[in-house]
């Protein structure tokens, strides 16, 4: 060996690509899915929603809209065990970060979810299906907060299995703002209601507030983080 090849530096492979790292862990993410929590909300919402067809008289738009409104709460419940893991605290010292690892766990779900959510529109008849755009909105903003609770919940605590306790208080709360809410804050009202499009606009409150506050809570969970800093110095 030459002097000048001794003193050349070593090159280091760096790291993965990230979509090499995500592939790569699709199937064990797939595997630490709590699938028969999110397939049970999915298959209740459905079998929600198709019971507005098993009435024999002409199809009532208020039933067809709280069936609805009752399958979307199904589909958030099923969401809200989507974090569950009971290896969180081993997962943790992976080299993969939470971030990727949350961010696969929705990408494999939330598909599903919409599909399901289709499906569920379709399966209530034409005649008494409420606005599609409006009672959407009212479904994905269920949906979110389930999911933003579940990211909130990983972030803020230790609980390796929270989906239980969410899915306990996204029940409160959902017939807590359809009992106790004030008319001028209503949000579950009838197509035929005048404050139909202003409960609207406030359940796209919701939802813009539910999605940033997911999205900032995808981050390393904050005692994890504290610990860190505290063993380096």
């Amino acid at each position: 060996m030459t002097e000048a090849s001794a003193d050349r530096p070593t090159k280091t492979a760096g790291p993965p690509p990230a979509h090499v790292v995500a592939r790569a862990l699709v199937r064990p993410v797939w595997r630490g899915l709590p699938r028969w929590a999110v397939l049970t909300g999915a298959v209740l919402g459905l079998v929600l929603a198709g019971s507005s067809r098993t009435v024999s008289e002409e199809p009532d738009p208020w039933l067809c809209l709280t069936l609805l409104r009752a399958a979307a709460l199904a589909f958030g419940l099923g969401l809200a065990f989507l974090l569950d893991d009971p290896a969180r605290h081993t997962t943790a010292t992976v080299p993969t970060r939470r971030p990727v690892r949350t961010g696969l766990r929705l990408a494999l779900v939330v598909p599903l979810m919409a599909v399901c959510w289709t499906a569920a529109l379709f399966l209530v008849p034409a005649e008494g299906r409420p606005p599609t755009g409006a009672i959407t909105l009212e479904g994905a903003a269920i949906m979110v907060l389930a999911l933003t609770s579940a990211l909130v919940a990983v972030r803020h605590s230790t609980a390796a299995e929270p989906g239980l306790a969410i899915s306990a208080g996204l029940v409160g709360a959902f017939f807590a703002a359809a009992v106790l809410l004030p008319e001028r804050w209503e949000l579950f009202v009838g197509p035929s209601d005048p404050h139909w499009d202003d409960a609207h606009r406030r359940w796209a409150v919701v939802l813009v507030v539910a999605a940033v506050a997911g999205a900032c809570s995808l981050g390393e969970p904050l005692r994890r983080r504290r610990t860190t800093v505290l063993a380096h110095r």
